[in-house]
């Protein structure tokens, strides 16, 4: 029983391993690019409406259009305050696999966009009264 649960930790950890190294790895990477200044720059209108720096736009973008676990390592990446990774992370919560939820959304009978929109302004609001209170 105890070296099944050993067997199964090992497994799922090196499942998130594959996934949360090589994000990691690339962000580093990135943070010495043109890139990533022009993202930083083109989503800090929206990261300051919620009191985070520009940099926080990378894990929820990846939240968004990936799922949660990816997102990790691009906020470990940076050197984020308690404040600001507990904004990104309850907008993560809020807002992630956004592609894949739509899908799901459209097959349940809804309209996938406006699941889309209602996450990612739920969010945003969220995001907004957790600046405002912590």
């Amino acid at each position: 029983m105890v070296g099944r649960g050993v067997k199964d930790g090992l497994r799922t950890t090196w499942e998130l391993a594959k996934v949360i190294i090589p994000v990691y790895f690339l962000i580093t990477v990135l943070k010495y690019t043109p890139l990533m200044d022009l993202m930083v720059k083109a989503f800090e209108p929206v990261t300051k409406l919620v009191g985070l720096p520009g940099e926080a736009a990378l894990p929820i973008v990846i939240a968004n259009l990936l799922t949660i676990y990816p997102a990790i390592p691009a906020i470990i990446a940076f050197p984020f305050t308690p404040k600001e990774i507990t904004i990104i992370s309850t907008m993560i919560l809020l807002c992630h696999s956004l592609l894949v939820e739509g899908a799901i959304a459209k097959k349940a009978g809804t309209t996938a966009w406006k699941v889309v929109v209602l996450r990612i302004c739920t969010a945003l609001t969220a995001g907004i009264i957790l600046n405002l209170v912590l």
